[in-house]
Order: structure tokens, then C-alpha cells, then sequence
């Protein structure tokens, strides 16, 4: 009785943490999803979508050398065109990003990415990255410098710079800036970008006077809002940089509320902000040493700042020097960031992308799945092929894992015996046991290594599919588009048929259902338990896992589904080997076949 009341008890928790952790964390996931979605929507329904301005200046746009922009209005309250016409601006258009810079104070504020959209619709808005201060979601990336008396005005965030009259940036024309103030230092800011994200910005400062001077770059990354995608604890979104010896640093935004983080002077490495697929970083010079920091700020705007300061430079008299820095600004994906890592000597640029801690597994598993995409074209096929090769790779343990089920089943009549000769003697019962195992060379615990073993596998998997921008809006077959997001089908509205919409507390689509089928059938590979309480787990175990990866990336249902039907096979085919009956017909026909009513006497 004690021992079926423990049973009761670790079936009610276990229920209770699958039930607390789909209604208190999956659903209001989901839901901030959807609404974050429609009100996106919704925005870039109504703001205009204007094209770049020009360098021309704006009407009533003070454009003396040096001189604060005049009208500078509240911040973050304009709308997204009215901060656009605001300023004189240069037109950027390449293969991948669309937008503008801003030549007050030269920033990157004004970056679509042509490639990627809010939904899976095609006509749906592209993706907004950086926007004006100006606006109430204000993301820019600003380069400036700190001077002296001896340099006077230096670029900053009020500088007007001066550009070629129908100057436009593209991934084959890039477009120098000027600024000269009146101490005699000329600064020429030459931007280019590639085909993809990455801007190189080449400051050359001329000093026409007739002393040295010292100026210290800065750089710094502004945002104003957060993402509108529900965090995960699987998944980094906040302040990231490589910072010298410190490495990687990744800090979220509640962190730095109350103080910065600021890591130790350091030469070298990059730093920024990361979203779920996008991110803004800036790449310092990297002979110079800055001093780095993660901070938020509640005066005026509240925004979050990834900044640095390099230590001052000088510039003799009747001398130049260039200061390079790079921007990176786009889409997280992985052949370009290896690319960048590669070609621009960034350290460690590759964990911008948040492999997390299985590092080893979970990029590996990427490019192996990236392989299958490039043969065949459909992520949801790579899913199955990278499968394959997996439980290919797993089965020397699997093989070990089933055959030591099969001897389990051939010493059941032994075991019998045993239990039989030794009654209540527990003591006699275990050393008689492990003399048997250990005459038998059975390892009673070997079944466990294969599936303990391939837990970091499916994690891994998780990641992949949950975090590269890949995986975003990648369709399989049939309903399935986006193999990121959830079966989007529900048995409550008969999937679809029915004019409403499923509650998430109830949503369960086809791919989780066949996944619990597989689930079903590989558990009916093995006797059923003889203990009632166990055989009540085994029976509902399936319905309980149904229910709990209702709300997973369908990528990720889809793999366990075939990794069932895959392990079913797998099963079948050793156990057949080892002469030992596999289970699954005789237990489905006794699941439901009747049993006999007692004889009464």
C-alpha cells in the first residue's frame, strides 16, 4: 500500500509540473507572441513607408559645421516618416538591406532587411531593424569622438556631416562624408557595406594645423524598446560582446538596470546587442585599447547602450591617421557570421549566435542539417535525413541498449525461480541476482547509457531549430509552414474545419498527435509493467507528451515522431537477432482484449 501511495504521489507532481509548466510558461509564451505580432503588424500597417532621403537637407535644418540640429523635437515621439524627412540622409539599398544615414551626427538609424519578413506571408512588411531616435522604437548605431580644447568640435551625435550631391550607398558604391571644423581637423568618413550586413566605416582624420592633437573614439549601440518575442531560457537576448581576456559576455537587460556592466580595459573584440534571429554589433579597432560598456539609462528616453571609448590617438601637425571600425547589422546567419568571423579576424564572432553550452553538438548539428537543406531543399527533410544519421551513429549503443533487454527477458523464468527460492530475503535475493547477471555477462544498467547519452542530442536539435534564423518561417509539407512555430492545427476545432480558434491550453495539432502514436507503439515494444500504478504511467505517458510539445517548433515534433518509428524498427530488428519475441502485436492485441470475468463460486 505504501509503495502504490508513492506511485499516486509521483504521478500527481509529475502531472502538476507538466500541467504548471505548458499553463504558466508555453501559453503565455505563445500569447505574447501572437498579440506582439498583430500589434507589429498592425504598425506597419500605418506608418508610411517612405524612401531614404537624399543628402540634401531638410527644410529648416540648421547645416552649419559643428551646429546641433535646430527643432529637435521630444524623443520617441514621432512617427517613422516624420523622423525620416526630419534630416538630410543618404539613400542605402543593396541585395539585403534597404534604409538611410542619418548625416546628423552620421548614425545608422534607418536599416531594413529586404530578405526577411514579419510573417510567413511573403506580402507581409520586411523586417525593421534600426529606426530613428526620434521614434518610440529608436535602434542606431552611432560612431563619434571626444576632443579638447586644442581639437574644438569634434563628430558627435549633433554633427552635420556633408555628403556628394545624389551620393547613395550600395554594395558596390561607397559614399565618403566630410566634416572640417575650425581648428583645422578634417575628418573623411568613408562607409561601404558588403552584400549582406557588415559596414566598414574608415575614418581618416587630417590635422591642417600646427600642433598635435589627441581625440578618442567612441562607438555605441542605442535602443529604446525591447524585443517583442518572448524570452526563453534557452535563448540569450540582451547586451553580447567579446571583450579582451573577460571572452564572451553575455548580460541581460534586467541585469544592467540598476548598474552597468563594465568589463576590464581590453584590446580587441566586439560588442552589442542580440535578438532571437537579428543583431546590431559594432568591432572596435583592434590594436587600440577602449574600455567597454553595458549600460541603461532613465533620463529623458530610457534607452539600453553597448558602448566603448579607445584610448585617445594622436595626430601630428600636417599628418592623418584612419580609425576602422566595422558594424554589423542583419540577420544572425551562420554561413555569413562564420564568413565574417573568417575574412575579418573577429574573435569569436560565431558565438553571436547562441550555440549555448553544447556547443560542440549544436553547431555540428546545424551544418549537418544545412548539408541535407542544400541536397534537397526543405529543412523538414534535413530534419528526417539528419535523423538518420544520428540513430546511425547511436546504434553500436542501441544495439548494446536492446540486446541487453533481450537477455532481461530470457532470464525472466530464472529470475522467477529466484524470487520464489528466497521469498522475503531481499539480501539473498540481490547477491543470487547480480551472481546470475554477472554469469550471463549481463549489465542490467546498459539499457540506460544510450538513452541518457542521446539527451545532449536532443537538446541540441532543440536549439537549432529554435534559434537559427534558418529555421524561421522554413516550410515542410502540407500545414506546416514555419517549422519554428508550433503545429498550427487543433483537434478542438477539428483542425480548422471549425470558424473559431483553439484555446492554447487545448491546442494539440496532427504532428504532436502522431508523435504520441509513435511514442505509443515504441513503448508497446516492451512487456506491459505488472504493477497497476506503473502500467497506468505507461498507458498515459504518450497523452501527457502529447499535450507537452503541443507547443514545441513543429521541426522539433517532427523529429521525435520519426525518431519513434525509427527506434520501433530498430528495436524490432535486434531484438529478432537475439531471438527474443517482440512485444508489440501481443501487447496491442491484450490492450484491448477483454479480460474474463472471475468464476464465482
Amino acid at each position: 500500500m505504501e509503495k502504490n501511495r508513492n506511485y499516486f504521489i509521483a504521478i500527481a507532481l509529475s502531472v502538476v509540473i507538466v500541467l504548471g509548466w505548458q499553463f504558466f510558461y508555453m501559453n503565455p509564451r505563445i500569447e505574447a507572441q501572437r498579440k506582439a505580432d498583430a500589434a507589429l503588424k498592425a504598425q506597419q500597417q500605418t506608418a508610411q513607408q517612405v524612401q531614404p532621403g537624399t543628402a540634401t537637407p531638410a527644410p529648416g535644418v540648421n547645416t552649419t559645421a559643428g551646429a546641433p540640429v535646430s527643432g529637435q523635437p521630444a524623443v520617441g515621439t514621432m512617427r517613422l516618416d516624420e523622423a525620416l524627412a526630419k534630416s538630410p540622409r543618404v539613400a542605402i539599398e543593396t541585395t539585403s538591406l534597404l534604409g538611410s544615414i542619418n548625416l546628423s551626427g552620421g548614425r545608422l538609424d534607418d536599416l531594413r532587411l529586404k530578405s526577411y519578413h514579419e510573417t510567413v506571408d511573403k506580402m507581409s512588411p520586411i523586417i525593421t531593424l534600426f529606426s530613428p531616435a526620434e521614434t518610440k522604437d529608436g535602434y542606431f548605431a552611432e560612431l563619434g569622438y571626444i576632443g579638447d580644447d586644442k581639437t574644438g568640435a569634434v563628430p558627435g551625435p549633433s554633427t552635420v556631416w556633408t555628403a556628394p550631391e545624389g551620393a547613395k550607398l550600395t554594395d558596390k558604391t561607397p559614399v565618403t562624408l566630410t566634416y572640417t571644423n575650425d581648428k583645422g581637423l578634417t575628418f573623411a568618413r568613408t562607409i561601404s557595406v558588403d552584400d549582406h550586413y557588415m559596414f566598414t566605416v574608415t575614418d581618416k582624420i587630417t590635422n591642417a594645423s600646427q600642433e598635435p592633437v589627441s581625440v578618442a573614439s567612441y562607438g555605441r549601440v542605442i535602443r529604446y524598446s525591447l524585443p517583442t518575442t518572448p524570452s526563453a531560457y534557452v535563448l540569450h537576448e540582451g547586451f553580447i560582446g567579446v571583450i579582451g581576456d573577460d571572452g564572451l559576455i553575455e548580460t541581460k537587460y534586467t541585469a544592467v538596470d540598476k548598474e552597468p556592466t563594465t568589463p576590464a580595459k581590453a584590446t580587441g573584440g566586439w560588442l552589442g546587442f542580440t535578438d532571437k534571429y537579428w543583431a546590431a554589433t559594432i568591432v572596435p579597432p583592434q590594436t587600440t585599447a577602449y574600455d567597454a560598456r553595458f549600460s541603461h539609462f532613465a533620463d529623458g528616453q530610457p534607452r539600453y547602450q553597448a558602448d566603448y571609448k579607445q584610448d585617445a590617438i594622436s595626430v601630428a601637425a600636417g599628418q592623418s591617421v584612419d580609425v576602422k571600425n566595422l558594424i554589423f547589422a542583419g540577420a544572425k546567419e551562420v554561413p555569413v557570421i562564420d564568413k565574417y568571423e573568417e575574412s575579418y579576424q573577429i574573435p569569436r564572432f560565431d558565438r553571436l549566435i547562441d550555440w549555448g553550452w553544447f556547443y560542440f553538438l549544436t553547431k555540428p548539428m546545424f551544418k549537418l542539417m544545412d548539408f541535407f537543406f542544400r541536397y534537397f531543399g526543405n529543412f523538414g527533410v534535413a530534419i528526417l535525413c539528419t535523423t538518420i544519421v544520428v540513430k546511425l551513429l547511436f546504434f553500436p549503443l542501441a544495439s548494446k541498449q536492446y540486446a541487453s533487454m533481450a537477455n532481461m527477458k530470457k532470464m525472466q523464468p530464472r529470475m522467477a525461480e529466484l524470487k520464489e527460492k528466497f521469498g522475503d530475503d531481499k539480501m539473498g535475493l540481490q547477491q543470487a541476482t547480480m551472481k546470475l547477471y554477472k554469469e550471463e555477462k549481463i549489465n542490467p544498467v546498459a539499457g540506460c547509457w544510450p538513452i541518457a547519452l542521446q539527451i545532449p542530442i536532443f537538446f541540441s536539435l532543440y536549439k537549432v531549430i529554435y534559434i537559427t534564423i534558418e529555421m524561421r518561417h522554413a516550410p515542410f509539407f502540407g500545414w506546416i509552414r514555419d517549422l519554428s512555430a508550433p503545429d498550427p492545427t487543433s483537434i478542438v476545432n477539428l483542425f480548422g474545419l471549425l470558424p473559431f480558434e483553439a484555446p492554447t491550453i487545448l491546442h494539440l495539432g496532427v504532428w504532436p498527435m502522431i508523435m504520441g502514436v509513435t511514442m505509443f507503439l515504441q513503448m508497446r515494444m516492451n512487456p506491459t509493467p505488472p504493477d497497476p500504478t506503473q502500467a497506468m504511467i505507461f498507458n498515459w505517458m504518450p497523452l501527457v507528451f502529447m499535450f507537452m510539445l503541443a507547443s514545441f517548433p513543429a521541426g522539433l515534433v517532427i523529429y521525435w515522431a520519426w525518431n519513434n518509428t525509427l527506434s520501433v524498427i530498430q528495436q524490432a530488428i535486434i531484438m529478432r537477432r537475439h531471438g527474443a519475441k517482440v512485444e508489440l502485436f501481443d501487447n496491442m492485441r491484450g490492450l484491448f482484449k477483454r479480460k474474463a470475468p472471475a468464476e464465482t463460486k
